[in-house]
């Protein structure tokens, strides 16, 4: 699993003040769960976000964006966004806010932890 730290600690600045977030290291990077749900995190250079599926259309049209694909199938709710998508703190802000938004209609999980 790589990740880049980088942008990882730029997502984990802008989730700092919540007491409901958990990092995992899932879907081949860094994930970043609220209330048990994934929102977003990193995974190579882009950035992850849970957008649901009927929120994945109008986000696919946005520059930079990518289907998210995971062993090799892509995962309807979610997207990707290259570094260039996400280089200004208030574009990042932006994505993680959608994601956050999504996962806030979710019923709450309880995060499972690694043995």
């Amino acid at each position: 699993m790589s990740y880049d730290p980088e942008a990882a600690e730029r997502v984990r600045r802008l989730l700092s003040g919540r007491d409901d977030v958990v990092e995992k290291k899932m879907v081949g990077g860094l994930s970043f769960l609220v209330n048990g749900n994934m929102c977003c995190g990193i995974t190579g250079t882009a950035l992850m976000v849970r957008v649901g599926a009927d929120g994945r259309g109008q986000a696919l049209r946005e520059p930079h964006v990518r289907p998210m694909q995971f062993a090799g199938r892509v995962l309807s709710g979610f997207i990707c966004v290259e570094p260039a998508g996400f280089a200004a703190d208030d574009a990042l802000a932006l994505w993680v806010q959608r994601g956050l938004h999504f996962v806030s209609g979710l019923p709450v999980k309880p995060v499972r932890t690694s043995r």
